[in-house]
């Protein structure tokens, strides 16, 4: 699908930094810019290089500073910007926007000028695989005059997120530039020439001051390149930019991106669905520590975290068919696993592993049992049977955390300042969301994660022969899975509110209405009668739905706070408290499918409200689905403008749709 833009989306210099693009190289690197080519964020680049996957990276090309000059010396000089960037004084604004006539984006971003009958189609594309963006300039000149094109690359060479410092030395070579301990090599055809180093101090990035973040940044300069197309001719000026010597041309970096999107065709026949199918594809990426795939959580902000990684994978990698990335990542998290906990942050160099997580472990089961239903893999079952008999015993017995189970087979977690579920937030001694006790969703992971086992053991998964248990083990976990059930039933279910109750901790928070209890209904073993499953869908829908996601918590709370925004403090006190979530609508439309029978008309339905995320996908990061929205009216896509979770769990439901 391509996403085409005109100037009505433009009509202010605000308006245009509303949406950008991302292009990811498999490595965590990225470029990524708004739709008028400007940084309205300090972690977006032209090219964000990653030199060790998937963490370390350097913004090393921050943006182009790009001049178009028409006519002869002196007073005749026309001189335009075609870039746009805002700056800390707005009256020094770059305002290339003004001229720009069109913003595309389909596998990468192009943006067309039309400027006193000279026209520039730009291009920008990352290569997979390869920290080396390629930039290219079409221009031609219809004008009168001769056209000279001048771009300006401003650099940082700092790790994602600092702030570089006047103090730091850059040396520039024929092909190279030096600073910072990092070489970015250089290709062109244009005439590039180096200049005394200037520091510009005052860029002014709107999105991160709306997010309460660094609202100034700055970038260096120190070459140009240079770029003439007589009157009545047209040509091209390509750059190209990389962290390795022997630079490839444009037409090769067009060519590996072409060769990639092609491996991505398939499976979905929705339009819609192969966006977010080939959106998918950004988060997957190389770990060099472990060998193996990861999935980073989203983009511009996060790494790989246990949890995000268990909940994208089923729809970002099964449900793609990419089997042998699934594996890979399972078997990473496996080799991991350390007192039947997985790691929700991996250790980087010499910093250990953080386990902090309850449901990362089940939802890995999970994951296992939908990946075995796909495959019916018995030699990958064969090596993860022995990990997931370890979680069990150490969910049974206790182990990190708090995490433990209770007399009725419920499983308890959290203790003093340890968030262990997806709703987190720790500021100082305050925990805006306490959920300390017995969540709705850790237990119903649980309860799926006993009948998959008891599945497993019994040799009864599909496509699979053989029992994988021992006659000791196999009533166990189903005697286990049944007095969860019962517990389950009675204690979560809130018959005046018509839905399940939160967490059991006794306190009032247990009565809140939140999005969590739809997990209960949408995973594969049912906790509840029809009845009541459909009671909780309908209860959901009725607090919680918008067609962009599910909120947090229900608007009529005394605790529910309908915008997010603002100061660290003011953010956090909002994240779990009503703002609206991307990735629960999957588990919504799935449990809807679910209870009623995925039949023609629930299919229809969803087909129907799915047009919102479709519309969703033109807003933000283009082509993306973001981590959240306002709780109260949620136009607006905040946080990470990519989230892996977000985009996986739609996609499941693109795939439940067709089956």
């Amino acid at each position: 699908m391509k996403f085409l833009y005109g100037k009505q989306d433009w009509k202010t210099f605000d308006r245009g930094e509303e949406n950008c693009y991302l292009m990811a190289n498999g490595l965590g690197g990225f470029s990524s810019l708004s739709m008028i080519a400007s940084c309205s964020r300090n972690d977006q680049a032209v090219l964000m290089a990653c030199t060790h996957s998937p963490n370390h990276r350097f913004n090393m090309v921050h943006r182009l500073e790009e001049v178009l000059e028409l006519g002869g010396e002196g007073s005749r000089m026309r001189r335009m910007f075609l870039s746009s960037q805002d700056f800390q004084c707005h009256e020094k604004r770059e305002e290339g926007y003004r001229l720009q006539t069109e913003f595309a984006y389909e596998d990468y971003p192009t943006w067309n000028y039309l400027a006193e009958g000279v026209e520039v189609a730009r291009t920008i594309a990352l290569m997979q695989g390869r920290n080396v963006v390629g930039i290219s300039y079409r221009i031609r000149n219809r004008s009168l005059d001769r056209a000279t094109l001048r771009v300006r690359p401003h650099l940082q060479f700092v790790p994602k997120g600092q702030r570089l410092s006047v103090k730091q030395e850059f040396i520039f070579a024929k092909d190279r530039i030096q600073s910072n301990g990092q070489t970015l090599y250089l290709r062109t055809n244009g005439d590039c020439r180096e200049l005394p180093v200037l520091y510009r101090e005052d860029l002014y990035y709107q999105d991160d001051v709306r997010d309460g973040k660094m609202a100034l940044g700055r970038s260096a300069v120190n070459h140009e390149i240079c770029f003439s197309v007589e009157q009545g001719q047209e040509e091209t000026l390509e750059i190209v930019y990389g962290m390795e010597e022997a630079l490839p041309g444009m037409t090769e970096i067009l060519q590996n991106v072409a060769n990639h999107r092609k491996n991505l065709q398939g499976r979905f026949p929705d339009e819609t669905a192969r966006v977010l199918a080939a959106a998918a594809d950004q988060f997957i990426s190389q770990r060099d520590s472990t060998g193996e795939k990861t999935i980073l959580a989203g983009f511009p902000f996060f790494e790989d975290w246990g949890r995000d990684t268990m909940i994208a994978l089923v729809g970002c990698c099964l449900s793609t068919r990419q089997y042998d990335t699934a594996r890979s990542i399972l078997q990473t998290f496996m080799a991991h696993c350390r007192r039947g906990l997985m790691p929700n942050l991996f250790p980087e160099g010499t910093e250990a592993a953080a386990y902090n997580t309850v449901d990362a472990a089940l939802l890995f089961i999970l994951a296992v049992y939908e990946y075995i239903k796909r495959t019916g893999d018995n030699d990958f079952l064969k090596q993860a049977y022995p990990v997931m008999q370890d979680i069990i015993k150490w969910y049974a017995q206790g182990t990190d955390y708090g995490i433990h189970m209770d007399g009725d087979g419920l499983i308890l977690a959290g203790q003093g300042y340890d968030q262990v579920t997806w709703m987190d937030v720790r500021v100082e001694d305050i925990l805006p969301t306490p959920r300390h006790g017995k969540p709705v969703e850790v237990n119903a992971y649980w309860y799926n994660a006993l009948r998959i086992m008891e599945e497993f053991s019994k040799g009864q998964s599909a496509g699979r022969a053989g029992t994988m248990g021992t006659q000791e083990e196999e009533p166990g976990y189903g005697a286990l899975a049944d007095k969860v059930h019962a517990a389950f039933g009675k204690l979560f279910w809130n018959e005046e509110k018509g839905c399940l109750r939160d967490v059991i901790s006794g306190t009032p928070a247990d009565d809140q209405v939140r999005c969590n209890q739809i997990w209960a209904v949408s995973l594969p073993f049912s906790l509840l009668p029809e009845e009541k499953e459909k009671q909780v869908v309908e209860t959901v829908f009725r607090k919680l739905y918008t067609p962009v996601g599910l909120r947090s918590l229900a608007p009529e709370d005394a605790q529910f706070h309908p915008f997010y925004g603002g100061a660290q403090l003011d953010r956090d006190l909002a994240y779990h408290q009503g703002t609206v979530w991307t990735f629960p609508l999957g588990g919504y439309y799935l449990a809807y499918l679910k209870v009623h029978g995925y039949s023609r008309q629930a299919k229809s339905c969803v087909r129907e409200q799915l047009r919102g995320i479709e519309t969703a996908l033109r807003e933000g990061c283009v082509g993306q689905l973001p981590e959240i929205y306002d709780g109260e009216n949620p136009v607006c896509s905040k946080g990470c403008f990519a989230q892996a979770w977000s985009v996986g769990e739609i996609l499941r439901v693109y795939e439940a749709l067709e089956q």
